[in-house]
């Protein structure tokens, strides 16, 4: 390990093997705040949302089998997704190694899968865990600590997917003016149904087998914490999932698909006209759910399956709106809303690029 690194007390690699990933992010203990409450205190302004974490619990054995199915049923297309970004970061990449730097946790398993797959291509390729939290920035503690060992140069940021493109706004607002990295940020992921991203296997909104659950299939750490003194940013380690981890199989099940893969080709950059067409349907999309709703708050509209799916689960959610109810990639986001008793909406393609919604509860 680097010296880098050297003084940084850190989780260390969660629950995955050690040469997954190193997480840049600290143990914290924090007291559990009611999703009702968080979310008034988010929406009165008196808390941000990193400050606080609600209570997660293991998931279902419904929440489980339709995991199992979205892995059975895109499992394939995500190896494959996986193999022709690792391709085409081999392509762009010269330096000695390359640095895969994932946002915490969406961006976790796909990072794992890069780094596996750049190894298989024979290149030296770490990966970090580190924290961007929207409206207060990246984890400058951890990013320097990376740089310092790999170079600006070498570095990729990871994360699941877009919804609106917060945090690659984010990355771009905390690297302003850092002239180690491009004005474009280096942002890769699996769906970019927005067109923010620098680099994505696909604009389509699909169920991402890892992002229909929590902890359990990102190492068992928590989403990151604003740290209350300087340092790293934090996260809670959720000991009490480790029975419901599936955050090795995971891996395995993806890799176990990618090893059976013929030659694909390499996932290409948009095009400034293709960005700027997925940028203009998203954010046409999301001003019409907001007016039609009267959300004046951008950051109550969470669009995409993935983000949908989420903030059922952890927010408090008004309206949730699906392209087509007969889709098999809402339907865990379905069952959900069953258990919640939330109405759900099939809206056709007044959804734009986005195959769910949900709208969160003014509770102001």
């Amino acid at each position: 390990m680097s010296n880098a690194f050297a003084g940084l007390h850190t989780v260390g690699s969660g629950s995955y093997d050690a040469d997954d990933v190193h997480f840049l992010l600290r143990a914290m203990e924090i007291e559990v705040t009611d999703v009702q409450e968080k979310e008034r205190l988010i929406q009165t302004q008196q808390r941000h949302y990193s400050e606080m974490i609600s209570q997660e619990d293991a998931p279902s054995d419904t929440h489980k089998r339709l995991y199992q199915l979205a892995l059975a049923q895109n499992g394939a297309r995500m190896a494959a997704d996986v193999q022709s970004l690792a391709q085409a970061l081999n392509e762009r990449y010269t330096g000695a190694s390359i640095a895969l730097v994932s946002f915490v946790r969406a961006g976790l398993p796909l990072g794992v899968l890069l780094r596996r797959a750049l190894v298989g291509l024979g290149r030296d390729a770490r990966h970090y865990g580190i924290s961007i939290i929207r409206d207060r920035g990246i984890d400058n503690v951890a990013l320097e600590a990376i740089i310092k060992t790999h170079g600006a140069d070498n570095i990729v940021f990871v994360d699941g997917w877009t919804g609106k493109g917060a945090i690659s706004g984010q990355i771009r607002e905390s690297l302003a003016g850092d002239s180690r990295f491009p004005v474009d940020p280096r942002l890769v992921v699996l769906a970019d149904p927005c067109g923010r991203a620098w680099l994505a296997a696909s604009a389509e909104d699909w169920l991402i087998p890892s992002g229909i659950l929590g902890a359990t299939v990102s190492g068992l750490v928590s989403r990151s914490i604003w740290p209350q003194e300087p340092g790293l940013h934090g996260c809670v380690v959720y000991g009490h999932l480790a029975e419901h981890d599936v955050t090795r199989p995971f891996i395995h099940s993806i890799e176990t698909e990618r090893a059976q893969l013929a030659p694909l080709a390499s996932a290409q950059p948009w095009t400034t006209d293709q960005a700027a067409a997925l940028q203009h349907s998203a954010v046409a999309a999301v001003q019409r759910i907001s007016t039609r709703f009267g959300v004046t708050n951008p950051n109550r509209v969470k669009p995409g399956i993935a983000e949908a799916t989420r903030a059922v689960m952890r927010r408090v959610p008004d309206h949730v709106l699906v392209r087509n109810r007969d889709d098999q990639d809402v339907q865990l986001l379905l069952h959900l809303t069953r258990q919640a008793n939330i109405e759900v909406e099939e809206v056709g393609d007044e959804l734009g690029p986005y195959r769910a919604v949900t709208v969160i509860r003014s509770v102001r």
